[in-house]
């Protein structure tokens, strides 16, 4: 079983950096991972690709380094089994709102007795059923990691009790749906939101797990590490791709080229 990049640089307390990326050509999980990205998000809670997609664009990914850090919806304990089997080193489980249901990730992501994860072992995962199985179930549980999003009121009033799960890693703030369900949307610098940050980065060190949450450049990121931070996200596939195009008109339009834009108010 592979070992993951993530566990191991937390374990040292080093930062971890992770990228999302949407479109679904294997080539692109393959060249990320050769670059030697920590880990990449893959996002099955808002993109409509399935579980045998999933695998193949992991099976990619497993040319180079990086952990595959997957993305179920709300609710989905069934697909996250079928993710982990499928190569994942890592959930995230987005819309987490008390300790009982984190338990209920964990319970889902673990073999016993840490969870009660079914076994098949005829996967990427073992791989296909060449390990022992008592090396199996010890590695897994050790190698898996768990990241619970925390992204509505609700979650910031029990995060100190979600922290203390076990087998919780990671807290992962959600600043856009946290935003949105305290009524601030958008507003990443309300004091309320800070408030919400500060209080995860403090249930975080009391529980001696860590957290995170998405950066949006190095500046920032060197804000959050201050605050404890070692779980950072920045950037997404589509966005570097729109802005590397954009660049490019932005070039060429002085030499008379122009374009007929149908993206409304783009800010690149």
């Amino acid at each position: 079983m592979r070992p993951s990049v993530v566990k191991a640089k937390l374990a040292r307390n080093e930062p971890v950096l992770v990228t999302c990326l949407h479109l679904t050509d294997p080539s692109l999980y393959e060249m990320t991972s050769l670059l030697g990205y920590d880990a990449i998000w893959m996002d099955l809670e808002h993109h409509a690709y399935s579980v045998e997609t999933a695998n193949a664009l992991m099976r990619a990914a497993r040319v180079g380094v990086s952990d595959i850090m997957a993305r179920p919806a709300k609710g989905e304990f069934m697909r996250m089994s079928r993710l982990l089997e499928a190569g994942a080193q890592g959930i995230m489980y987005p819309r987490c709102e008390s300790a009982a249901e984190a338990a209920e990730v964990v319970r889902w992501c673990k073999f016993h007795p840490l969870g009660t994860r079914g076994i098949d072992g005829g996967n990427p995962d073992m791989p296909y059923c060449s390990m022992p199985l008592t090396d199996y179930l010890r590695e897994a549980n050790e190698q898996t990691f768990v990241v619970v999003q925390i992204e509505d009121p609700t979650a910031v009033e029990n995060v100190e009790a979600i922290a203390r799960v076990p087998g919780v890693d990671i807290l992962f703030i959600g600043p856009a749906d946290l935003s949105i369900l305290s009524g601030i949307a958008g507003q990443y610098d309300h004091p309320r939101m800070q408030t919400s940050i500060e209080r995860v980065a403090a249930a975080a060190r009391a529980a001696g797990v860590h957290w995170g949450m998405p950066c949006g450049s190095a500046e920032h990121a060197k804000k959050l590490m201050q605050l404890g931070a070692r779980y950072l996200a920045h950037g997404c596939d589509l966005l570097m791709v729109m802005q590397g195009m954009t660049r490019v008109q932005q070039e060429f339009a002085p030499l008379g080229f122009t374009f007929d834009k149908r993206i409304a108010g783009l800010k690149i």
